[in-house]
C-alpha cells in the first residue's frame, strides 16, 4: 500500500519528505509561519452549528460509534465509509480517532495509506477520496502546513467541486500564507455554499480591511473571479419568502414608517405653535410647511400656517392656504375669518365682506367678525364712493 510504513512526523516534528504515486508529500512548510497559522486558525474558528450536521470544520468526517477515543467518545473502526474497501474504511476511521485525539501525525498516516490504497486499487469513488485528501489537509493545516494542506484541498476539489470543508481549509491555508487574494476567493465560494459559516463571514471581513489599506479603493478589482456556486452545491440557501410573509413585513414596515411620521408631525406642530406665541411667524410657518409636508391634508396645519402669513403680510399665501382648509372642512370658521383678513390686506373688500358674513350665520357670537365686518363695509363703501366720483 505505497509508503504505508513510513512514520510521519507529528505535530511540530521534523521529517523527510513522504510522497506517493499521485499525492503530494508531506512536506515541512517551507517558509510557513506556525504562528501565523495559529493566528488564523484562532480567528477562524467555526462554532459548532456552522457547517453541515453540526461539524467543525477542523474536524475529519467522523466514525459511527463503538470503540472508545478521547474524553469518552467512540468510534467503530469496522464502520463502513462509502464505497471504500473494509480495510481502507478501517484506516479512514483510526485517522479519524487519531484526529480526534489530537494525534494528528498519526491521523496524516491514516489518512496517506487509505490514498494510496484507493489509488493503487483503482477504487472508482471520488467523494470518498476527496473526503481523505480533505481529512489529510486538516492534519496539514494543524501541522502548520499550509503548502500540502493547499495541493490536498486541490485534489479534493477536482474530485468533488464546491466541497464546503476542502474550500475553508484551503482559503485558511492561504491566508496563513498572506495569500490574501485567494483566501478571499475561497471564503466567498464557501459563502455562497453555506451563508452561516461564521469563520468565512469573520474572516472575509478581515481580509477586506486589509485589501482596502493595502491595494486602495480599487481593491475588487484585482482580485481572481469567483466562481458561481451551482444551486445543487448550496447547502443552506435562503428561502424565497411567500407572498403572505412580504405583505406582512411591507404592512409592519408601513406602520413603522406612519408611527415615525406622526411623531415627527406633532414635535413639528408644538415647534410651530410656540413659535408663533413667541410672535416668530416666519420660523413657525416654516415648522408648518414641514408639518404640511407629512400630513398634507391636515385643515388645522393650514389656517395656523394662514395666521402666520397674515402676520407677515403675504396676504396671497393666507388666502391660498384658507382656500384648501375650506375644500377640506366647508364650514370651518378660523378658514373664512383668515380669509376674511387676507382679502382685506388685498384691498378686496367685497370678498372680505361675504366670508365674515358666512362666519357670523355659523356663529353670530364671534365678536372679531362683527368688528372686522363693520370695518370692511366702510372700506367697500369708500372705495365705491371714490370709485364714483372718480
Amino acid at each position: 500500500m505505497g509508503n504505508s510504513q513510513k512514520k510521519v512526523p507529528g505535530h511540530g516534528e521534523g521529517g523527510g519528505s513522504h510522497s506517493q504515486p499521485g499525492t503530494p508529500g508531506h512536506r515541512r512548510s517551507h517558509g510557513n509561519s506556525t504562528a501565523n497559522m495559529k493566528e488564523v486558525q484562532g480567528k477562524s474558528t467555526a462554532v459548532n452549528g456552522t457547517l453541515p450536521a453540526g461539524k467543525n470544520q477542523d474536524e475529519p468526517q467522523s466514525c459511527s460509534p463503538a470503540v472508545t477515543g478521547r474524553a469518552g467518545e467512540s468510534c467503530n473502526l469496522d464502520a463502513p465509509c462509502g464505497a471504500l474497501p473494509p480495510p481502507l474504511a478501517r484506516l479512514k476511521n483510526e485517522g479519524n480517532m487519531l484526529f480526534k485525539n489530537g494525534q494528528f501525525g498519526d491521523a496524516l498516516e491514516k489518512y496517506t495509506q487509505a490514498i494510496d490504497g484507493c489509488i493503487e486499487a483503482g477504487i472508482d469513488s471520488p467523494e470518498d477520496l476527496c473526503i481523505l485528501y480533505s481529512n489529510r489537509a486538516a492534519c496539514f493545516l494543524k501541522d502548520g502546513n499550509s503548502t500540502d494542506c493547499i495541493e490536498d484541498c486541490t485534489r479534493a476539489l477536482e474530485l468533488h467541486p464546491f466541497s464546503l470543508k476542502p474550500l475553508l481549509r484551503r482559503a485558511m491555508a492561504y491566508e496563513s500564507l498572506e495569500r490574501y487574494k485567494k483566501a478571499y476567493v475561497d471564503y466567498k465560494t464557501v459563502l455562497q455554499i453555506d451563508i452561516s459559516v461564521q469563520a468565512a463571514l469573520d474572516s472575509v471581513h478581515r481580509i477586506t480591511k486589509m485589501m482596502i489599506e493595502q491595494d486602495g479603493p480599487d481593491w475588487r478589482e484585482k482580485l481572481p473571479d469567483i466562481p458561481m456556486v451551482p444551486l445543487s452545491a448550496q447547502q443552506h440557501r435562503r428561502e424565497e419568502p411567500s407572498a403572505e410573509l412580504l405583505q406582512a413585513r411591507a404592512a409592519r414596515a408601513e406602520e413603522e414608517k406612519a408611527r415615525k411620521a406622526e411623531a415627527r408631525f406633532t414635535v413639528l406642530k408644538q415647534e410651530g405653535n410656540e413659535l408663533v406665541n413667541n410672535g416668530q411667524y416666519q420660523g413657525a410657518a416654516d415648522k408648518y410647511t414641514a408639518c404640511l409636508a407629512i400630513k398634507p391634508n391636515e385643515c388645522a396645519i393650514h389656517t395656523n400656517r394662514a395666521l402666520c402669513y397674515l402676520k407677515l403680510e403675504c396676504f396671497e399665501e393666507a388666502k391660498q392656504d384658507c382656500d384648501s382648509a375650506l375644500q377640506m372642512e366647508p364650514n370651518n370658521k378660523k378658514a373664512f375669518y383668515r380669509r376674511a383678513l387676507a382679502h382685506k390686506g388685498l384691498k378686496d373688500y367685497l370678498s372680505a365682506s361675504t366670508d365674515l358674513q358666512e362666519v357670523l350665520q355659523l356663529d353670530p357670537n364671534v365678536q372679531e367678525a362683527e368688528q372686522e365686518l363693520e370695518l370692511v363695509t366702510n372700506l367697500l363703501r369708500e372705495t365705491l364712493l371714490a370709485g364714483a366720483q372718480g
